[in-house]
């Protein structure tokens, strides 16, 4: 889509015709920042699944053991879920631009590093360093959406484009891994973002603008608070991990126990001790925000854990090369496209609560036609008309979803409700692959991801429930 389109796009339906202007803060117009908004968060989105179809020829090129290569996607998620609320944070305190340049130089550079990796513990280091820069990158993504468009309409169509975005981007991530192994090799998985990274990166230096100075002083951080926070996070998240890994009970449940500890001291923090909380719990006194990040959990464990589950079903029990494998996310990425074109028009007009609810019942329907996989099902239909209702659905539930979780909220506390949105979503997809994966591996076979796929269409229904209940009737 040409910039002038996407440009016509946002600024049909403004206030009586006239495009929508810069708001404070910006120095491009709109449809420019909604270009370097979807394309960070592509690239953000895309590094999580990407890698997930290329791991067997990672294991045999670097000399990773069965148990060990999954640390190529645990290194990742560890340090994206913990330092997600402190780039949210980072953001509102010092300035969009100033994270958004910083968690992008980040991601590129690590992108780098991984496609050079010549041992393992070389690749795993690099994926901590990019998860990093993904956590101080994704929040201010959304930040910068909600900076470009202050009018409902746009906003709520603004916000169906970075959703599509992103729920394209972890469907397509299959597809771009397993045709850039088969055809390039491993490496190509990293090495491809490093020109896109530096693509946005130089665009963002000329059009974001630089926080305007003031004399008021400015917040300190809340150091301690996002240690608590990001050790808690990160221990919680190693913990769901290890119930999956051979004798790995003993460590889940000390981490685990952990986690319960350092979040629990991070949260009395935050109500009692630091003067300026990373977190301030006041957030949680917007119920939109609460049912927002309570309906994401339910719906990221099946959706976002999806893509790695089926490609192991797809290789494993129907012996699908990677391509092949990657190819047979295609439905699902076109059905996200189609879902998020009337989303946004969805939402303005029926309400978040009436649209995130349609949109999940679909997911759920997806998800429980997956559950009758057996060892030689053929993918048309029966794979296909799943995934395509699972895609739709998604398409139309994540901008209701994330309406919900960010316009209610005062604009100092935008980058950190996006950053709490978002590791939501991660720690549910870290849980879904865990506990997905484990139930397909403990079954064995067919049965097993049939299993796995039950397992998300209960939580996608939970989900249906809460946004049917709990969302606000919000239009825009």
């Amino acid at each position: 889509m040409s910039p002038r389109a996407v440009s016509r796009v946002f600024t049909k339906g403004g206030a009586k015709g006239v495009p929508a202007a810069p708001r404070a803060g910006t120095a491009a117009p709109p449809w420019l920042l909604m270009l370097l908004s979807c394309g960070a968060q592509f690239l953000v989105v895309l590094d999580a699944t990407i890698v997930s179809v290329a791991l067997p020829p990672i294991a045999a090129a670097l000399g990773f053991t069965t148990s060990s290569v999954g640390w190529v996607v645990n290194a990742y998620t560890l340090a994206f879920a913990g330092f997600l609320l402190l780039g949210g944070r980072l953001a509102d305190l010092i300035g969009t631009r100033a994270v958004f340049l910083t968690g992008l130089g980040v991601f590129t550079a690590a992108s780098l590093w991984c496609g050079l990796a010549t041992a393992p513990w070389h690749l795993v280091l690099a994926r901590a360093v990019q998860g990093l820069g993904g956590a101080l990158l994704m929040p201010t993504t959304l930040t910068i959406v909600h900076l470009a468009y202050a009018e409902p309409a746009g906003r709520a169509r603004a916000l169906g484009l970075w959703s599509m975005v992103g729920a394209v981007g972890a469907a397509a991530g299959t597809v771009f891994g397993g045709l850039l192994t088969d055809s390039l090799g491993w490496r190509w998985v990293f090495l491809v973002k490093v020109p896109i990274g530096v693509a946005v990166l130089v665009v963002a230096w000329r059009a974001l603008a630089p926080r305007p100075r003031t004399d008021a002083p400015r917040e300190p951080l809340d150091v301690l608070g996002a240690l608590l926070v990001t050790c808690g996070l990160a221990a919680l998240v190693y913990g769901v991990v290890a119930f999956g890994e051979p004798a790995g009970t003993a460590r889940a449940v000390a981490f685990s126990a952990a986690a319960v500890v350092l979040l629990a001291l991070f949260v009395a923090r935050q109500h009692r001790w630091a003067r300026s909380p990373l977190m301030p719990l006041r957030i949680f006194g917007h119920r939109a925000v609460s049912a927002a990040n309570a309906v994401m959990f339910c719906l990221g464990i099946g959706y976002l854990a999806s893509p790695v589950v089926l490609s192991l079903y797809l290789q494993h029990v129907l012996d699908y090369s990677p391509s092949r494998a990657g190819l047979g996310f295609l439905p699902t990425a076109l059905a996200v496209m189609v879902g998020a074109q009337v989303t946004g028009w969805m939402t303005t007009h029926w309400g978040t609560r009436r649209t995130a609810s349609l949109g999940l019942s679909l997911v759920t329907a997806g998800f429980l036609l997956l559950v009758r996989l057996g060892p030689d099902t053929s993918f048309l239909p029966t794979i296909v008309i799943p995934l395509l209702l699972v895609g739709l659905g998604a398409g139309v539930a994540f901008t209701p979803i994330t309406v919900a979780a960010t316009s209610s909220v005062e604009p100092a506390l935008t980058g950190l409700a996006s950053g709490l949105l978002n590791t939501t979503r991660q720690v549910s997809t870290a849980l879904g692959i865990a506990v997905l994966t484990a139930v397909a591996g403990a079954l064995g076979g067919a049965h097993g991801y049939g299993v796995a796929f039950l397992i998300a269409g209960l939580l996608a229904a939970l989900a249906t429930a809460g946004a049917a209940t709990l969302l606000p009737r919000q239009r825009g």
